[in-house]
């Protein structure tokens, strides 16, 4: 397997040229919902729909619990998650207030399972095939993918 990225035409905003420049970004195909995921567990793991369920609220409300008390997360090679936020400079320590914080996130730092295939898979970029409509197709033979009656 190999992970697939696409190239995308970026235009900086802080440079004052405002220079175009070209881009990597992952290919992302959808998302998984919550539904389809422990569908997904329940047909490997064996187990029952409604216990999948009930371990993955549970683990999401236990590791909920951990970040609101400060405490970072680790499951073992998964990864570790920890609350995080960001703060605006300030000029004096005293200027320094919970309105000055921003960007409030968690942070997912993956384990030794992640690293492993992270640093095992090969990347590749996803050719988007040119149409019409991406603006490089050909319009020779009427320009329609339709049919042509005569």
């Amino acid at each position: 397997m190999a992970l697939k990225y696409v190239v995308k035409k970026t235009v900086f905003g802080f440079d004052k040229t405002k220079a175009v420049k070209y881009v990597a970004r992952p290919l992302l195909a959808g998302t998984v919902d919550y539904s389809a995921l422990c569908d997904q567990v329940t047909k490997v793991g064996m187990a029952p729909r409604g216990v999948v369920k009930m371990v993955t609220d549970g683990l999401i409300d236990a590791i909920m619990w951990n970040l609101e008390n400060h405490l970072s997360v680790k499951l073992g090679d998964f990864g570790t998650f920890r609350p995080a936020f960001g703060s605006k400079s300030q000029d004096t320590e005293e200027a320094v207030n919970a309105e000055v914080l921003r960007h409030r996130k968690i942070i997912f730092t993956p384990g030794a399972y992640f690293k492993g295939m992270l640093n095992e898979v090969s990347i590749q970029k996803f050719e988007i095939p040119k149409t019409d409509e991406t603006g490089s197709g050909s319009s020779e033979g009427g320009g329609s993918d339709r049919p042509e009656i005569e």
